[in-house]
Protein backbone atom coordinates (compact mmCIF):
# COMPACT_ATOMS: atom_id res chain seq x y z
CA UNK A 1 0.00 0.00 0.00
CA UNK A 2 1.47 3.17 -0.78
CA UNK A 3 2.69 5.65 1.57
CA UNK A 4 0.62 9.35 1.35
CA UNK A 5 1.51 12.67 1.48
CA UNK A 6 1.16 13.92 5.33
CA UNK A 7 1.57 17.75 6.52
CA UNK A 8 3.82 16.65 9.11
CA UNK A 9 5.13 13.42 10.19
CA UNK A 10 6.47 12.50 14.03
CA UNK A 11 9.88 10.49 13.90
CA UNK A 12 11.55 8.62 16.71
CA UNK A 13 13.98 5.73 17.22
CA UNK A 14 11.50 3.61 15.38
CA UNK A 15 9.91 5.11 12.72
CA UNK A 16 7.67 7.57 11.89
CA UNK A 17 4.49 7.68 14.17
CA UNK A 18 1.88 5.56 12.70
CA UNK A 19 3.44 3.88 10.57
CA UNK A 20 2.91 0.15 10.87
CA UNK A 21 4.80 -2.47 9.79
CA UNK A 22 3.32 -6.17 9.31
CA UNK A 23 6.67 -8.15 9.19
CA UNK A 24 9.18 -6.74 11.36
CA UNK A 25 11.75 -9.55 10.32
CA UNK A 26 11.78 -7.31 6.83
CA UNK A 27 10.26 -3.67 8.30
CA UNK A 28 10.94 -1.59 10.62
CA UNK A 29 13.20 -1.98 13.55
CA UNK A 30 16.09 0.74 14.67
CA UNK A 31 18.11 0.21 11.69
CA UNK A 32 15.32 0.58 9.49
CA UNK A 33 13.01 2.85 10.74
CA UNK A 34 13.00 5.00 7.74
CA UNK A 35 12.96 4.85 4.28
CA UNK A 36 14.00 7.23 2.11
CA UNK A 37 13.96 7.47 -1.74
CA UNK A 38 15.03 10.44 -4.08
CA UNK A 39 12.35 12.46 -6.40
CA UNK A 40 14.87 13.18 -8.86
CA UNK A 41 15.41 8.88 -9.33
CA UNK A 42 10.71 8.35 -9.67
CA UNK A 43 11.06 10.92 -12.41
CA UNK A 44 13.62 9.43 -14.22
CA UNK A 45 11.74 5.95 -13.57
CA UNK A 46 8.89 7.30 -15.04
CA UNK A 47 10.67 8.71 -17.68
CA UNK A 48 11.27 5.30 -18.51
CA UNK A 49 7.69 4.12 -18.24
CA UNK A 50 6.96 2.99 -14.84
CA UNK A 51 4.30 4.38 -13.29
CA UNK A 52 6.23 4.71 -9.87
CA UNK A 53 5.15 8.15 -7.73
CA UNK A 54 5.61 9.57 -4.29
CA UNK A 55 5.57 6.51 -1.48
CA UNK A 56 4.39 3.91 -4.09
CA UNK A 57 7.60 2.24 -2.56
CA UNK A 58 7.14 2.57 0.46
CA UNK A 59 9.27 5.23 1.21
CA UNK A 60 8.93 7.26 4.33
CA UNK A 61 10.68 10.24 3.40
CA UNK A 62 10.78 11.43 -0.47
CA UNK A 63 13.84 13.88 -0.68
CA UNK A 64 15.46 15.85 -3.61
CA UNK A 65 18.13 17.85 -4.24
CA UNK A 66 20.99 15.55 -2.80
CA UNK A 67 23.32 13.49 -4.73
CA UNK A 68 21.90 10.46 -4.30
CA UNK A 69 24.64 8.27 -4.91
CA UNK A 70 25.70 10.30 -1.64
CA UNK A 71 23.72 8.39 0.26
CA UNK A 72 25.50 5.53 0.98
CA UNK A 73 25.71 3.02 4.92
CA UNK A 74 27.53 4.77 7.45
CA UNK A 75 26.95 8.61 5.83
CA UNK A 76 24.37 10.89 8.43
CA UNK A 77 22.07 13.41 7.10
CA UNK A 78 19.45 15.96 8.97
CA UNK A 79 15.81 16.78 7.76
CA UNK A 80 14.87 19.70 9.27
CA UNK A 81 16.04 18.97 12.85
CA UNK A 82 15.69 14.88 12.62
CA UNK A 83 19.04 13.39 12.21
CA UNK A 84 19.62 10.25 10.53
CA UNK A 85 22.25 7.34 9.87
CA UNK A 86 22.03 5.85 6.82
CA UNK A 87 22.28 1.93 7.71
CA UNK A 88 21.58 -0.23 4.65
CA UNK A 89 19.99 -0.06 0.88
CA UNK A 90 16.18 -1.53 0.77
CA UNK A 91 16.23 -4.28 -0.75
CA UNK A 92 13.01 -4.39 -2.68
CA UNK A 93 9.97 -7.22 -2.92
CA UNK A 94 7.21 -8.02 -4.75
CA UNK A 95 4.77 -5.60 -3.08
CA UNK A 96 6.20 -2.88 -4.82
CA UNK A 97 5.79 -4.44 -8.45
CA UNK A 98 3.09 -2.09 -9.16
CA UNK A 99 4.96 0.52 -9.55
CA UNK A 100 7.11 -0.92 -12.27
CA UNK A 101 5.61 -1.06 -15.77
CA UNK A 102 6.97 -4.95 -16.18
CA UNK A 103 6.52 -5.65 -12.43
CA UNK A 104 9.90 -6.12 -12.48
CA UNK A 105 10.72 -4.43 -8.78
CA UNK A 106 14.42 -5.53 -8.64
CA UNK A 107 14.69 -2.22 -10.92
CA UNK A 108 15.66 -0.82 -7.65
CA UNK A 109 17.98 -3.37 -6.34
CA UNK A 110 21.21 -1.82 -5.12
CA UNK A 111 23.04 -5.14 -6.00
CA UNK A 112 21.53 -5.31 -9.97
CA UNK A 113 21.14 -1.15 -10.48
CA UNK A 114 23.48 0.55 -8.21
CA UNK A 115 22.54 4.08 -7.14
CA UNK A 116 18.85 3.21 -7.94
CA UNK A 117 17.76 1.84 -4.57
CA UNK A 118 16.12 3.30 -1.83
CA UNK A 119 17.88 3.92 1.14
CA UNK A 120 16.87 2.59 5.60
CA UNK A 121 18.45 4.94 8.42
CA UNK A 122 18.39 4.78 11.81
CA UNK A 123 16.65 8.07 13.97
CA UNK A 124 20.11 9.50 16.27
CA UNK A 125 17.92 12.93 17.25
CA UNK A 126 13.95 12.59 16.49
CA UNK A 127 11.77 15.28 15.64
CA UNK A 128 8.71 16.44 13.06
CA UNK A 129 9.71 16.55 9.69
CA UNK A 130 7.48 18.68 7.18
CA UNK A 131 7.39 18.89 3.70
CA UNK A 132 9.92 21.58 2.37
CA UNK A 133 12.27 21.18 5.18
CA UNK A 134 15.93 21.15 4.47
CA UNK A 135 18.26 18.15 4.00
CA UNK A 136 21.94 17.97 4.02
CA UNK A 137 24.14 15.55 4.09
CA UNK A 138 26.26 15.78 7.38
CA UNK A 139 29.63 13.87 6.68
Amino acid sequence: MPKISAFEALISTYGLDGDHQRDPRYHGGPDRAVVLYSLELIEALRGEGHPIGVGTTGENLTVSGLDWSSLTPGRELTVGDVHLLITKYAAPCEKISGSFSDGDFTRIAQKLHPGWSRVCARVLTGGVVRPGDVVELRN
